[in-house]
């Protein structure tokens, strides 16, 4: 059974960092392209980060470009964003998800492009 759970989360001051986890099970991320993707209350959820295995290719939001960093490391099935400089604004439940790159190739920021999910890991950025 497919599986992703994140991890990592928690309350952290305006400038501060946190590194979030993807970790996979069920399949192997050689195949997949794994995205972050984000919603705060009362908003849509928005794209983040997405990164390919195949070839390593990325692709950000704007609003985290320079902030945020995507990584993957294939022998622990996992993926990780690493998020600096955070903001009030960057807070919201985090929820990485996973595509076969075969089927969909690309490094999509849509979340319609993705087929499997976690549950997701709330991010909190406050004084």
């Amino acid at each position: 059974q497919l599986q992703l759970v994140e991890s990592g989360g928690g309350l952290v001051q305006p400038g501060g960092s946190l590194k979030l986890s993807c970790a996979a099970s069920g399949f192997t991320l050689d195949y997949y392209v794994i995205g972050w993707f984000r919603q705060a209350p009362g908003r849509e959820r928005e794209g983040v980060s997405s990164v390919s295995s195949g070839d390593g290719s990325t692709n950000y939001a704007d609003f985290v470009k320079g902030r945020f960093t995507i990584s993957r490391d294939i022998a622990k099935n996992t993926v990780y964003l690493q998020m600096n400089s955070l903001k009030p604004e960057d807070a919201g439940v985090y929820t990485c998800a996973a595509v076969n790159r075969f089927l969909r190739p690309g490094v999509s920021l849509s979340a319609a492009n993705y087929d499997y999910w976690g549950q997701g890991t709330q991010v909190t950025v406050s004084s």
